[in-house]
């Protein structure tokens, strides 16, 4: 193998883990925003079930005074009813006691309901409260795990791209732009084999000269197809696959 294309399958290695680390590393921030808003919604849950608990005690207090305001009512009434002398008025007075009376009935009806909606809601809470504290020992466990894995990578990368200047300082001039030109457009995969006749890029059957070429091992050869740089070593197979 050519001397230079070693150091190139050395620097494209480097390079290969620099990237898995880099997309890791930039894949712990969404990551991170998921278990955030899965805490943000759990705790929204309990806040609104105590908002909903809130809202049912202060209409219970709203009922109970005018509960109170009914029976004052009546007591204003009956007192009216016994001081008049008329008929006409007596019988009136009765009616609006009968009405306050239907009221409260109604009224009382209406707090035995929210008394119910309180005891589910009341529960609910307990629910939901105890699934919101597991959630987020478990959350954020998991996020300190993310914060360590994410220092470690960050570490992880600057000994990585600290290296990799010297890994290029070996690359000739003429080479490692070449080299550089095709790795922003072929990602991971410059510097490929040649097996079974095909480039091991782009998979397209090279033309004889270009393999007696690579296997000479004297120049860099590109594959006339995509560009990327071709290897062979003995190991590899140029019978064309079936």
């Amino acid at each position: 193998m050519h001397e230079l294309i070693e150091k190139l399958l050395i620097l494209q290695d480097r390079d290969r883990k620099i990237m898995r680390a880099r997309v890791e590393r930039d894949n712990i921030g969404p990551e991170r925003k998921m278990l955030e808003a899965k805490l943000a919604d759990g705790q929204g849950r309990l806040e609104g079930a105590r908002l909903r608990g809130r809202q049912i005690e202060s209409e219970r207090k709203e009922l109970e005074l005018e509960v109170e305001a009914k029976k004052q009512q009546i007591g204003k009434y009956s007192l009216q009813q016994f001081q008049t002398k008329k008929n006409e008025e007596y019988r009136a007075l009765a009616h609006e006691i009968d009405g306050c009376k239907e009221a409260i009935v109604k009224i009382e009806d209406r707090e035995l309901e929210l008394m119910e909606q309180a005891d589910q809601v009341a529960k609910e809470i307990a629910s939901v409260a105890q699934e919101t504290q597991e959630a987020r020992k478990k959350v954020e466990a998991h996020l300190s795990n993310l914060a360590e894995r994410e220092g470690a990578l960050t570490k992880l990368l600057t000994e990585l791209e600290s290296g990799r200047d010297e890994l290029t300082s070996g690359v000739p001039d003429d080479l490692l732009p070449r080299y550089e030109r095709l790795r922003k457009t072929k990602g991971d995969k410059v510097v490929v084999g040649v097996e079974h006749s095909v480039c091991g890029g782009c998979h397209m059957k090279l033309p004889v000269q270009i393999i007696v070429s690579c296997q000479g091992h004297q120049d860099i050869i590109s594959c006339p197809n995509c560009g990327r740089i071709l290897y062979y070593t003995r190991e590899m197979d140029l019978a064309v696959a079936d």
